[in-house]
């Protein structure tokens, strides 16, 4: 979205502290600015910051020290991940970074700028329900999370509850009546041959897409993935 900033959109994303983040930045710029310099760069305070949703006083944490929580833990936690365990509590290690950025003022006024300026509507809900009034003509990217290549290699658990195969299919139920209602769709997911045969009949396209996160830098390469497009199925 940030790449095409167009004029009217919606994003919608199963974490809630992620379009929270996303709100801040558009409505508090400033208070989220001044909280982020508090923030400091060692593994007491790190972890400390990490565990607070292990805590009761969490929920009552206000939306400008959720947000920043966010973007601190992003910057300083291992490779960037984002993972929670089944609990949903955040459990990536701290990263160990020497001078990580933890706030950028510039790209942040400029995204608070974007998201005032623009109708982006943001939304936290069930993928189903942000695309109901969806209408012909339309565009919708889906980045579902995506089908673990093998039984060891699962990394859905961005959010509870995970997203596991009977949520796949549903979403396949969702893009055909996407393609139905005339609204032009594009999904990602990885090139499995679950992914891959769930979607033969829009005949899915395997593409070679970068990797930036990884315990080993030399696995930081590329891997396969497949794009599903509706477009040559539309009703004319």
């Amino acid at each position: 979205m940030f790449a095409l900033q167009p004029h009217r959109a919606v994003i919608n994303d199963v974490s809630h502290e992620l379009i929270n983040c996303y709100i801040v930045i558009r409505d508090h710029v400033d208070e989220l600015i001044s909280d982020l310099t508090r923030h400091g760069n060692n593994a007491a305070y790190y972890y400390h910051i990490r565990d607070l949703d292990r805590t009761a006083e969490f929920p009552s944490l206000s939306p400008i020290l959720r947000a920043s929580r966010t973007i601190y833990l992003n910057k300083t936690c291992y490779n960037g991940l984002f993972r929670v365990n089944s609990r949903g509590e955040f459990n990536v290690p701290f990263g160990r970074y020497q001078n990580p950025r933890i706030l950028d003022e510039p790209l942040l006024r400029a995204i608070s700028r974007y998201l005032r300026q623009n109708a982006i509507t943001m939304t936290s809900l069930d993928f189903a329900e942000a695309l109901q009034n969806t209408k012909a003509g339309d565009f919708v990217y889906l980045d579902p999370p995506y089908d673990p290549v093998s039984a060891t290699a699962s990394f859905t658990s961005y959010s509870l509850p995970q997203f596991n195969r009977s949520e796949q299919i549903r979403l396949k139920e969702v893009f055909a009546h996407l393609t139905s209602k005339g609204v032009y769709a594009l999904l990602s997911n990885s090139a499995t041959p679950f992914i891959l045969d769930l979607y033969r009949e829009y005949d899915p396209v395997i593409v070679a897409a970068g990797r930036a996160i990884n315990s080993n830098a030399a696995g930081r390469g590329k891997t396969n993935e497949v794009l599903v497009c509706n477009y040559a199925f539309l009703k004319s």
